[in-house]
């Protein structure tokens, strides 16, 4: 990895929220014998705020927190707050932080009190957390695309986790699928499901255009429902396009004619070689770009049709 593309350190901010407090960011800590930290017993977001004409913006941000919600209660976690009490801490402490654009981490999780597997005696936690943060794949990424590799790990089977909760735990499989592609000299991995279809990247999900039809994961290919892939997926039918969400064979991405990623990290990434193999030209396709045009015309509130994704503070 460059220097250019290498993570930089999370740059501090005033405040992190945390039960029902905000907390000076120096003083935002828990227990080392805290459970999620031994289990990892919570649950996760990752949104955004972007600074537009009209000011500062969440991008779905309800939708997000419902999901953030929704995942608790898979996971047996009683939350003391609605999406809606959520989205409006948030909004309070990107002002008390003094923030345009931001990076927003809200965290639910089995805190301080016992350990052993059964969470059940840990008090259920909650901190948000904002702070500046750029292209999650490099500054460049957006234009010229990414190179990546079919990674050697699988996503995780049905009934083994549960793949639509945004969970700690699973991305520890998202770890050794980034860490093995970065070691390897790429940007991301693209995971395999169960069955051998592709499934996602290790945080990202993943489009293909082909012939013209755009083709995606199905749920059923074990995929996190994300928030960008379904506006992603709204976008392209109101641009006309056939969206089809399938069983999709690892192969087909060779042949398509674009690949790329959707994540609220990577937002909209094009995917320009896969195992070495150039997708379509080499560059960023028509059809991505187009997609791409739509979706930060969106989030910077130049999209009338969509600002109804928009919390503005």
């Amino acid at each position: 990895m460059s220097e250019s593309t290498k993570p930089s350190a999370i740059p501090p901010t005033k405040f992190i929220w945390m039960n029902g407090q905000f907390v000076p960011w120096e003083e935002a800590k828990i227990h080392v014998l805290t459970h999620v930290i031994h289990y990892g017993t919570g649950v996760f977001e990752g949104i955004r705020a972007y600074k537009t004409k009209k000011g500062t913006a969440i991008f779905r941000a309800l939708e997000h927190y419902k999901r953030l919600v929704r995942s608790a209660k898979i996971y047996r976690m009683e939350v003391p707050y609605s999406a809606q009490d959520l989205v409006e801490v948030t909004r309070e402490l990107i002002r008390r932080n003094e923030l345009e654009a931001c990076y927003i981490r809200p965290v639910i999780y089995r805190g301080f009190h016992s350990l052993g597997v059964n969470a059940a005696p840990c008090p259920v936690d909650v901190f948000i957390a904002t702070w500046e943060w750029g292209r999650y794949l490099g500054p460049e990424a957006l234009e010229k695309g990414v190179r990546v590799k079919i990674s050697s790990w699988f996503r995780m089977a049905p009934n083994t986790f549960p793949f639509m909760a945004k969970c700690n735990a699973n991305y520890a499989n998202s770890y050794l699928i980034k860490m093995e592609a970065v070691r390897e000299g790429y940007s991301e991995g693209i995971t395999l499901n169960h069955l051998g279809y592709l499934s996602e990247g290790s945080g990202e999900n993943i489009f293909l255009v082909m012939d013209g039809v755009i083709y995606t994961p199905n749920l059923a290919s074990v995929i996190l429902p994300g928030i960008t892939r379904a506006s992603v997926i709204q976008i392209a039918k109101d641009l006309g396009y056939e969206v089809r969400e399938e069983f999709i064979p690892r192969e087909m991405l060779y042949i398509a004619d674009e690949v790329f990623f959707t994540g609220t990290a990577a937002e909209i990434t094009p995917i320009t070689e896969v195992d070495g193999i150039k997708i379509g030209d080499g560059v960023r396709g028509p059809v991505t770009k187009r997609i791409q045009e739509v979706f930060f015309a969106a989030v910077n509130a130049e999209e009338p049709r969509y600002e109804h994704w928009l919390t503005f503070m």
